[in-house]
């Protein structure tokens, strides 16, 4: 690449402000406005519960909240939930003994709440006078509010703050358990769980509190939160990316985005995983970071498209994000798992599909995928099982390397071995559950813990298809590209992905600009050739918005028309874009 890219770290949502929509920083202005909401009320007793989600620093936000508001009463819902005994014999079958592993919960909130504990603490409230403050996880579970906070955490924070050693999970003190283990059990039970309480209390929070950074809390009113989510399904956005390291990492993210210099190196760039990622709303100044799986819950429909929406429901079913083994090492040598096979043992309901793009690739780059002709499945386990002993394991004898270069694309359907190479820049284009990665091999490091990798040999052997072999993977998975349309601007490439997989892909190459509509169809994609284009609406619907090299944006269903142009006319080569949709 001849250009660093001017890659947005902090892209934000623009929110007007006005009598109900704005924003506070700070604690003392936060809690003069919330006084200002109770003196507005006019009454003798006013319940103001802060409900939060597993994750905010609750000691001292509450700390913080008393000292200053000096409320009448105080009511923690700590004190009507489980012990951490009772949780822990409840969730037994979910949490399981795999180190990364979990089961789907479907519990719910107020199955963490001791029925007798609860109505005591809710006669309790009712019999309080003045200003009564009922704080911490599930608030709202015990009293109905006369105003409602609602402290909401960003994932990839609480994963920082779990790997701090200061974050237990929801109901337990593991402080210094492994950070897996943790996040595990985070993933499968705790935002299971808080996501549909949370689900319930979109329409009535009367504000939103972001804790995310400590020293700087911020608080916006629901209007404004609400209004910032109705905002964003209506025209292109970004979520804010993340990054972190890895045995594996390279270094090109962090020369082409600007990264700090001082970290070893990057593994991973999430910039489309609203699972996990954060919206960025910026209100009179202030910006406040909101989980992004808030606008998949507040809007489904408008973002996903109704038939999207009908098939998966409340969830974003498509993830993209970058690899970069740009001066690392190979990924682990790795098979994800057939449908049937993680709606029985997770209780997922769709698989992770994926497919590689290479944004990127230095000499001699290969992508492993698919097993040998003639590989046979004993020969593999055992050489598999032995490398667990011998550290030692020759991935070429069973899985086939192969040449890759930039702009190519690899398929990987669930069920097929695979890992990309050294020296590789991957834009990863995937279906989204979780991190169901069954590593078969990771060619005897260790992780950054210090600590073995997660082998699941008995997993992968169960989901590896062998007939995945060099001549299927060649006539199936590799470059698969048709062209659509060619003129002197414009050209539209169908590249994939597998007919296995629900996710299609174009590819556009333009020096002019190129109509598109999403047809009621969530689109997501990424600039892959080029340094700046612009995203904008025939109908003038949304302002402008510009799209830098290798950045993930979002069109949601409900945009309609739109047109991708270069942001200056007479470029040389031509840019290009790779977009994803479900097909329906």
């Amino acid at each position: 690449m001849r250009f660093q890219s001017n890659y947005d770290l902090f892209p934000q949502i623009h929110v007007d402000s006005d009598e109900t929509a704005y924003a506070r920083a700070g604690w003392e202005a936060i809690v003069e406005e919330l006084r200002a909401a109770v003196r507005a009320r006019g009454a003798d007793k006013t319940v103001l519960c802060v409900d939060c989600y597993h994750g905010v620093w609750e000691k001292e936000t509450l700390a913080a909240l008393t000292a200053l508001l000096r409320p009448d009463a105080v009511f923690c819902a700590s004190d009507a939930q489980v012990s951490k005994e009772k949780a822990l014999d409840m969730l037994r079958y979910n949490i399981t003994d795999d180190r990364v592993f979990g089961v789907m919960s479907h519990h719910r909130l107020a199955d963490f709440f001791e029925p007798q504990k609860t109505e005591a603490l809710r006669g309790a409230i009712a019999r309080a006078r003045g200003l009564v403050l009922v704080f911490g996880v599930g608030a709202a579970h015990l009293c109905p509010p006369d105003i409602l906070v609602y402290a909401d955490m960003a994932r990839w924070e609480i994963q920082l703050r779990f790997r701090s050693g200061r974050l237990a999970n929801w109901l337990d003190d593991n402080f210094e358990e492994d950070t897996l283990r943790k996040y595990k059990r985070a993933f499968f039970i705790d935002w299971r769980v808080l996501d549909r309480h949370k689900r319930d209390l979109f329409a009535r929070m009367d504000y939103v509190l972001d804790t995310n950074d400590e020293t700087r809390p911020k608080l916006m009113t629901g209007a404004a939160f609400r209004r910032g989510l109705d905002i964003a399904v209506t025209r292109p956005f970004r979520v804010k990316p993340y990054f972190d390291p890895g045995v594996w990492g390279g270094q090109w993210m962090k020369e082409k985005f600007g990264l700090p210099r001082d970290a070893k190196n990057y593994a991973w760039s999430f910039d489309c995983v609203p699972e996990e990622n954060s919206l960025l709303l910026e209100i009179g100044g202030i910006v406040l970071e909101i989980p992004a799986i808030d606008l998949v819950f507040y809007h489904p429909r408008e973002l996903l498209g109704d038939k999207t929406h009908a098939r998966f429901g409340a969830e974003f079913p498509i993830r993209f994000d970058l690899l970069d083994t740009m001066g690392g090492g190979n990924l682990s040598l790795q098979v994800h798992p057939l449908t049937e096979y993680i709606q029985d043992r997770f209780g997922m309901h769709y698989t992770q599909d994926e497919s590689y793009y290479l944004l990127d690739a230095g000499e001699n780059t290969r992508v492993y995928l698919g097993c040998k002709n003639g590989t046979e499945r004993e020969a593999l386990e055992n050489a598999l099982s032995e490398s667990q002993i011998t550290g030692q394991f020759d991935a070429e004898r069973f899985v086939n390397a192969i040449p890759a270069h930039k702009h190519d694309h690899f398929l990987i359907p669930g069920g097929t071995v695979h890992c990309s190479g050294k020296n590789c820049m991957v834009l990863e284009i995937s279906a989204t559950p979780y991190i169901f990665t069954f590593k078969l091999w990771d060619w005897g490091r260790l992780g950054l813990d210090g600590r073995p990798r997660p082998i699941h040999l008995e997993h992968g052997m169960n989901n590896i298809q062998l007939n995945r072999d060099t001549d299927w993977v060649m006539k199936n998975l590799v470059n698969r590209v048709e062209t659509l349309h060619a003129d002197a601007h414009v050209t539209e490439e169908r590249t994939g992905l597998h007919e296995r997989e629900f996710i299609e892909t174009r590819r556009h190459w333009f020096d002019a600009p190129v109509a598109h509509d999403t047809r009621d169809n969530l689109n997501v994609l990424n600039l892959v050739e080029g340094q700046e284009a612009l995203v904008e609406s025939p109908t003038g619907a949304f302002a402008p918005f510009p799209v830098h090299y290798a950045e993930t944006f979002i069109l949601p269903a409900a945009v309609g028309p739109y047109t991708i142009r270069p942001l200056k006319y007479g470029e040389i080569r031509k840019m290009a874009t790779i977009k994803a949709y479900v097909r329906v």
